[in-house]
């Protein structure tokens, strides 16, 4: 029996004094997509920081890949990756954004990636690689940032409402290019979105929350 990529069991996040976050269990599997949805405020977002180890629970156990969250090494957490609804990109050129995690991974010949992961995301390398930041519109920054995540081909590829600010096109764009993460190289999704029929469309399995508790799968 294969074993599941994360566990999670009676995990608890707490804010100010303020539970924000109580699952008893949840395990995700490898090569799976996972919707998330929930009303603002229920959890959703606390989880996936969770889950990509940008913050630490404040009890429970998780494990990823079969080890414990004390022994998940810098190289595995480099396999994870998260993009928030807000796209963050450094102030260089496109191309400068998109290759920066992999220089800092000692990787010097990024052109052709470079060019692949843009292409993935609907933008055409020769108009916008050298293009500054300031230059790229909400939709076009936020396909921008995804790149910088496919560029790496992570095993995990979180996504916190990644269409709630971009037009349609980039919506359909970062949609396609998500799950083409997971049919090409085999990445694990796990999505928050208010697109609900998207959801219902690709994902294995929805999960709800709300007050901070799994309430159901669908």
């Amino acid at each position: 029996m294969t074993m599941p990529l994360y566990q999670l069991g009676d995990v608890r996040q707490v804010y100010g004094g303020q539970k924000v976050l109580d699952i008893n269990r949840l395990d995700i599997e490898a090569r799976t997509i996972t919707g998330v949805t929930g009303p603002n405020g229920s959890g959703k977002s606390t989880l996936m920081r969770i889950l990509a180890f940008i913050e630490e629970p404040a009890s429970g156990r998780i494990s990823f890949q079969g080890r414990p969250l004390s022994q998940v090494d810098l190289d595995a957490r480099r396999h994870v990756t998260m993009l928030s609804q807000e796209p963050y990109l450094l102030k260089r050129s496109v191309r400068a954004n998109v290759s920066y995690g992999l220089k800092i991974r000692g990787i010097k010949d990024t052109r052709s990636r470079v060019d692949r992961a843009l292409r993935q995301v609907g933008l055409d390398p020769d108009r916008f690689a050298h293009r500054s930041w300031r230059e790229l519109s909400g939709g076009e920054a936020q396909r921008v940032a995804l790149a910088t995540r496919l560029v790496l081909q992570p095993k995990v590829l979180l996504l916190d409402e990644p269409t709630a600010s971009v037009d349609r096109e980039s919506s359909e764009l970062i949609q396609r290019a998500a799950l083409d993460a997971r049919n090409q190289w085999g990445a694990t999704l796990i999505v928050i979105s208010h697109h609900l029929p998207w959801l219902q469309q690709v994902a294995d399995r929805i999960l709800s929350i709300d007050y901070g508790h799994l309430v159901g799968v669908l």
